[in-house]
């Protein structure tokens, strides 16, 4: 029996925990399979183990593992898998298929310049952009970061355009954000973030300390949330895996 555990980042803020828990319920509608776990990879609870524990108790002897991460970097790559691996030796008589995060795709842009045309404003061409980054260390990531950023600048070619990060990479969006205030730019800053949580919360903040001039602006797009796009993708991924699991047993199986 086939099981999908997908894999949320996990937060401090119970809000993220709700979000992420509604977009799975929205993705599992789509997918064909007959167990379907949702857990967290840190702070938050269930655990991978526990979510794995679970699904084996109800005869699960598949298991599709997808992290549900915008780009792939140190967790995708090294994380999970090592965890995938820990349950592995726990139950070898299960097999485990790891899928791929959601990636640099086409339909995650327009859910950026979607977020981008809800703003109240009047003249784009005004303003500077920011695409904000959560950050790594992993190279992977800055160029993923800029080949959205390009994708995203093709919509709008008539704005000034930067990526920049949270944490763990250069440049940090404080000290771009305040550079750019500092010249007496008018900023979109447009969180490149699934859900709510700390970093979220933390853009807001910075953006309400700022001292702005006489009619400069910064403002703030959407996280990209449960955006149908976002769904869809997700959905894709999930079968992606599946089938490519299916694949492999039916190639195990006439080769035998």
């Amino acid at each position: 029996m086939e099981a999908v555990i997908y894999i949320c980042h996990g937060s401090r803020v119970e809000q993220a925990k709700h979000e992420s828990m509604q977009l799975l319920r929205r993705v599992k509608d789509q997918v064909d399979a007959p167990i379907q776990k949702g857990c967290f990879l840190e702070l938050q609870e269930p655990n991978i183990s526990d979510a794995v524990a679970k699904v084996v108790e109800q005869g699960a002897t598949k298991i599709v593992v997808m992290p549900i991460l915008l780009l792939t970097a140190g967790h995708a790559k090294r994380d999970i898998p090592k965890l995938i691996e820990q349950e592995h030796h726990k139950y070898p008589e299960v097999e485990f298929v790891y899928g791929k995060a959601i990636e640099v795709d086409d339909r995650m842009v327009d859910v950026l310049a979607e977020r981008i045309d809800e703003l109240p404003l009047q003249n784009l061409e005004h303003f500077e952009m920011l695409l904000v980054g959560r950050g790594s260390s992993d190279p992977d990531i800055l160029t993923d970061m800029d080949q959205l950023a390009n994708m995203l600048q093709e919509r709008y070619p008539n704005s000034s355009l930067e990526v920049c990060f949270l944490a763990a990479a250069k440049p940090k969006f404080e000290q771009l954000l305040q550079a750019k205030v500092n010249q007496s730019s008018s900023v979109i800053v447009i969180p490149y973030l699934l859900f709510t949580g700390l970093l979220d919360r933390g853009i807001k903040e910075y953006i309400a300390s700022l001292n702005l001039g006489n009619d400069q602006q910064v403002l703030r797009t959407d996280y990209l949330g449960h955006h149908p796009n976002v769904v869809d993708v997700l959905v894709d991924r999930t079968k992606e895996a599946m089938e490519g699991a299916a694949d492999r047993a039916e190639m195990a199986e006439g080769s035998s």
